[in-house]
Order: C-alpha cells, then structure tokens, then sequence
C-alpha cells in the first residue's frame, strides 16, 4: 500500500474532552442474566436517548433468538419490543437490530416464519421486518419474497441481512444470499438496496413467501468465476453508505447515492482477496431496459439495474485483513476506512477516497485492532477495540488515546449522533457463574 497523509478540518475540541475522558467511568446499564447484542452499527435512536439489541449471547446463535429489546440509556429502563413466540433452536429467530436515523422505528433479521428442523433458519433463508415504536403489535416485512417461479419484480428469492439504513431513512441497504441459486450450487454473496414501493407476492400454502413495503433489488455485479487478474468479485458484502449526502466526484459533481462494499477477487496468480468496491446508485433505478429480469430466473440470479456502476477502488498487494468487520465512511464522503495489515504485519485502519487513488493509514496501533471500527458524527475520529482496550485515533495526527481498560473485545463500539456518548458490549459474570453480554456506556462530553 501507498500511505499519504490524511487533510481533514482541525478537530481539537473533541480532543480535549477525550483527554479529560480518562476521570470518568463506564456504566453498565444491562444487568438480566442473558444477551444483550448491540449491532455494529445505528443501535442508537434519532434522538440519542434509546438503544436496540437482540438478546443472543453468542454472534451465531439468531436461530435460538426470539426477543429485540429497547433500552433507555438514561433510566436503565428496558421495554420488549418484540418476542417471536415458540422460537426453537432452528428459528425463525431475531438478530441484527437498527435504528431508523430519523424516525423511532426499528429494523432486524427474522427467519422465515415456518423454519423447523428440516427447514431452519439459514442465510438463504430470512429476511428484514421493521417496526414503529409507537406501534409494537404491527410488524412489517421490508423487503417481499417470492422463492417460486414466476418470480415477482421488486422480490427477492432468499435471505437478507445486515440492513443499514441511509441517512435520510429511505433506502436500506444489506446482503443477501439466494435460494434459487442455493439450489443449483451457484449462491454467490452480493448486496443490495431497497426503496420505498409496496411488492405484492401470492400466497403460497408452505409460508415461504411474503409481500413486502419495499422494492429490492441487487446492485453488486457477482460471478462464480471471476477471471484471475480481473476486477470480476465472486462475493460482495460488509457494505456501508457513502456519506450523508454522497460524495463528490473528481470532475467536481456530487453523486448523491453510492455504496462501498467488500469484494473478493483473484489474484494474477488465482489467490482470492478482499478489496474495496463502489457502486454509484441513481436517484430512479431502470426498472426495464435490462438484458436480463432484475428478479432472476430459475437458472441465473437476481441482477442489478443496468444504470447501476460498478468500481474498483483499492489495488492493495494483500487486500483487506484483520476481524470482520463493516466499511465506515465520513459524514462528508471523503473516505471510506477499512482494516488491513500495515508494514510491519499489524492490523490497523485505512482509509481511501470514493474515487480511488492513494491508500492512507488512519490509526497506528503496535496490536491488531480487534473488532469493528466507527467514525463520530463529525469524521474525524474512529473508535474501537485494541490491546484489549477501546480506543479514539485522532484520524488528522494519528494520535490514539486509550479510554477504557481490561476488555474482552467483542463486536464494535457505536457513537451517539449527537457524539457524547458511546456503547458497547462487555462479558459480565452473572451470579449463576454464566458470563452474559451486557450493555455499557461511557460518556465522552
């Protein structure tokens, strides 16, 4: 990699108040003898005084999951949002809450409804229900589905996940993995978007098949055999929207819509990595000039629009490294960050313009980072988990500042929107010797 310096607006109140961080506490504000996951990402509500979680334990366990909670951060108090009744250990199950950034509404993973131990919930086979905090008892599905031919434009014929929403609260992101293609032995990971307009889908007797309140389609451009060399991807995923009004482009435009995701390609030598891709989204999605049907048939998957471009944007001698995690970008567009080794073998984070062009490093960690990273509301700063610790880099110096000690790392650490305060989860042992993932806060301002 080509490591540059890094220009961003100066940053130092925030600085200040990190420096002066070290006098205060973390508060743990979950105590119940169970999990309590926070997403990696928008587990806050609009107004800061909310978090979502689903109550697993354990990262894999969204089959045996039936419960999202609310939490208010200030009184402790917790409210059940929604309890999938005689969940078993092959589902539905419930995971992967996410605030809506501009409404209180909530949006999580749910297995197919009629998952039983010959049919359990898997990643072809789950998809994205929202609900109104005003309104817990209306539960809707997000995207449609429709798992038979003829297949419905707008639906989807397998599983959704890690849905994000953009900063408007309009259009939500995910990845997804499909059925049909499952099949026949040709699923490859990709991601999509939907947008608001109701999908209609027939009933079908099995419980495979749902309407939906949004239209989805796919956007990344996969293959199942990608040419050695090629910036062909057979798996696209861990995606995140680009800024929160897009990003401008080189010859001065601003591309209003635009995701970055991870890809995997092949080397020269046939050895798979993972890179950066862009794809610029337009305002209005080409519904019909297509080769192909958007929905699919029962020999090719789903494709993306044709007014949908594809990018490569990180040519890196050994692509992204390190724990999974999800692309981050500035609320400005600028960059977009990602982990990778540095040059003395550590994970640490990059960062790189939408359009391509140099690779910089963003933190300087002597340990891996060890989970998910987040910017603050205004970008200049990332948190998360190194050293056993959390930590704050200072993006324009480089400067790290540990806050929390003694951690067992587990997942990422969330900034409010308003960038007083943080989450996270922690292992606490409970007094039947069991450790469970609580909550904890720490305030920054």
């Amino acid at each position: 990699m080509v490591y540059r310096p890094l220009i961003l607006m100066p940053a130092c109140l925030l600085w200040c108040q990190l420096l002066f961080a070290q006098f205060r506490n973390a508060v743990q504000l979950t105590f119940e003898q169970q999990g309590h996951t926070l997403n990696s990402t928008q587990c806050f509500s609009a107004n800061d005084s909310l978090v979502v979680f689903d109550t697993r334990n354990e990262d894999t366990k969204i089959a045996s999951t039936n419960t999202i909670g609310i939490l208010n951060i200030y009184t402790k108090e917790i409210k059940i949002l929604y309890t999938i009744p005689n969940n078993t250990e092959y589902g539905p199950g419930v995971g992967a809450a996410t605030f809506s950034p501009r409404e209180d509404r909530v949006m999580f993973i749910q297995g197919i409804l009629n998952a039983d131990k010959s049919n359990p919930y898997s990643i072809t086979r789950r998809t994205g229900v929202s609900i109104a905090l005003k309104h817990p008892d209306n539960v809707r599905f997000m995207d449609a589905r429709n798992i038979y031919a003829p297949y419905t434009p707008g639906a989807l014929r397998g599983g959704t996940h890690a849905h994000s929403w953009n900063y408007d609260g309009k259009w939500i992101s995910f990845t997804y993995n499909d059925a049909v293609m499952e099949k026949l032995g040709r699923d490859r990971r990709t991601v999509g978007v939907m947008f608001p307009k109701r999908v209609r889908v027939p009933k079908d007797s099995a419980g495979e098949n749902n309407s939906g309140e949004m239209y989805s389609v796919v956007v990344a451009k996969v293959t199942t055999s990608p040419t050695p060399g090629s910036d062909e991807i057979d798996k696209a995923f861990d995606e995140c929207w680009i800024g929160t009004d897009g990003y401008e482009k080189e010859n001065g435009s601003r591309q209003k819509k635009a995701i970055a995701f991870q890809g995997n390609v092949l080397d020269s030598n046939g050895v798979t990595k993972t890179e950066v891709f862009v794809v610029d989204l337009p305002e209005k999605f080409d519904l019909k000039n297509n080769k192909t049907p958007l929905e699919g048939t029962s020999q090719s998957a789903p494709r993306a629009p044709a007014n949908v471009t594809q990018r490569r944007i990180t040519y890196t001698e050994r692509g992204i490294e390190g724990p999974r995690h999800w692309l981050r970008s500035t609320p400005d567009g600028r960059l977009i960050a990602f982990l990778a080794k540095d040059s003395k073998g550590v994970i640490n984070a990059f960062g790189v313009s939408p359009n391509g062009g140099n690779v910089s490093q963003l933190t300087f960690e002597p340990s891996d980072i060890q989970g998910g990273i987040n910017f603050n509301p205004d970008g200049n700063y990332l948190v998360y988990f190194a050293q056993n610790t959390i930590r704050v880099t200072n993006i324009i110096t480089g400067e790290s500042y540990r806050i929390i000690g003694n951690l067992e790392p587990y997942g990422a650490v969330s900034w409010s929107h308003n960038g007083s305060m943080l989450v996270y989860n922690q292992y606490v042992t409970g007094t039947d010797g069991k450790k469970w993932l609580q909550i904890f806060s720490y305030k920054i301002k």
